[in-house]
């Protein structure tokens, strides 16, 4: 039997895909060309995050790996820098909605009802994946509240509450990836070696002697220059230091994954941690590009609806602008305070064991 010819749009479900377009309502009202254009756009977003919880599932079950092998990084590497083009991607999108005008938006607004971009339930899986912390999120919003409501109303509220609840259960990417960062190899040592913890609590006492050496050249520095206020300057140093000790020692107890962070970033041209500092440097990008997509968001809705009321009950762009303020992956950003010149830290020990192979 020959094998069936399979055309475009069997394959892409063409016909299917556009005749979802009908904003969700069963009444027969004709949808205008603007409402048209925002369907549409929306939906393309949705299309993008079932690409990007593709991609960070996969990214994340390679590192959630015992032992991730250095060939594997690349791979995860891959899957991230994809997710950042995409959101590079969907942040254009929002100029392409700035050409419908607020009265082109008004005249529909109402036939949303609550629709709300919060009832996204493939946003919050992302949120929830990369690992947002539930007291991070701004006004007291809480997706599974919310989501645990939708379930009792239908059965595709029900499925996406049952899938939030999975996701919710797992580790996130930051679990994933503070377990990786604690088995970074620290002048060689790595965490089952005998003596790990001392060479990981001399690594850390050397970067802190640094950091205020490097301190008090930038104080005398701004003395000699006869900088105002240099009280405030010396406080500010101090502080710094100290922020450096807790983040490094919380609560007396070295942090072993932290440590790792800081060697990756400050011994970024060794061979061995090319690739951790290109995986480091990804996740930092696609939260930057992921916090850049919420604030063109933003500014989108304040174009068109000013300081209104969300469709769904939210305080509108205030609400939104508070979203552009958590930082998920908060070691990545406060390990760069710490960072001291190449040159005014020690060499790394056992070089050797970073080198090309």
């Amino acid at each position: 039997m020959a094998e069936q010819r399979i055309t475009y749009s069997e394959y892409l479900h063409l016909h299917q895909i556009l005749a979802l377009q009908d904003g969700g309502t069963a009444s027969g009202r004709e949808i205008t060309h603007d409402e048209m254009h925002f369907i549409i756009v929306h939906q393309s977003f949705e299309l993008w995050f079932k690409l990007i919880i593709n991609e960070l599932t996969t990214a994340k079950s390679i590192l959630s790996k015992e032992q991730v092998p250095e060939s594997d990084i690349p791979i995860v590497v891959h899957h991230f820098r994809r997710t950042i083009e995409i959101l590079k991607l969907m942040q254009s999108q929002w100029r392409v909605m700035e050409t419908l005008s607020p009265q082109g938006f008004l005249a529909f607004r109402d036939d949303l009802g609550t629709a709300s971009g919060f009832e996204s339930f493939q946003m919050r899986h992302l949120e929830i994946i990369l690992g947002l912390d539930k007291k991070n999120r701004p006004g007291g919003m809480d997706p599974l509240a919310h989501f645990k409501k939708l379930a009792s109303e239908s059965e595709d509220g029900e499925k996406a509450w049952q899938q939030l609840l999975k996701v919710s259960s797992e580790d996130t990417l930051v679990d994933v990836l503070t377990s990786w960062l604690a088995r970074t190899p620290i002048n060689g040592s790595v965490p089952s070696d005998e003596g790990d913890e001392e060479v990981v609590s001399t690594f850390i006492g050397s970067h802190l002697e640094s950091m205020a050496k490097h301190d008090a050249d930038s104080l005398a520095r701004h003395i000699s220059l006869g900088t105002p206020n240099i009280e405030k300057v010396e406080e500010g140093f101090s502080n710094s230091q100290q922020a450096a000790a807790d983040f490094l020692i919380p609560e007396g107890s070295i942090s072993r994954h932290r440590a790792g962070l800081l060697f990756i970033e400050s011994y970024r041209e060794l061979p061995l941690l090319a690739w951790p500092r290109a995986l480091i440097d990804c996740i930092v990008e696609l939260e930057q590009q992921l916090l850049l997509f919420r604030h063109h968001h933003a500014r989108m809705v304040e174009r068109m609806i000013g300081r209104r009321v969300g469709t769904g009950g939210s305080s509108g762009v205030d609400y939104l602008d508070m979203t552009t303020k958590p930082r998920i992956f908060t070691d990545l950003w406060e390990v760069r305070t710490l960072l001291v010149k190449r040159s005014g830290i020690s060499d790394v020990e056992n070089p050797d064991f970073y080198g090309f192979a």
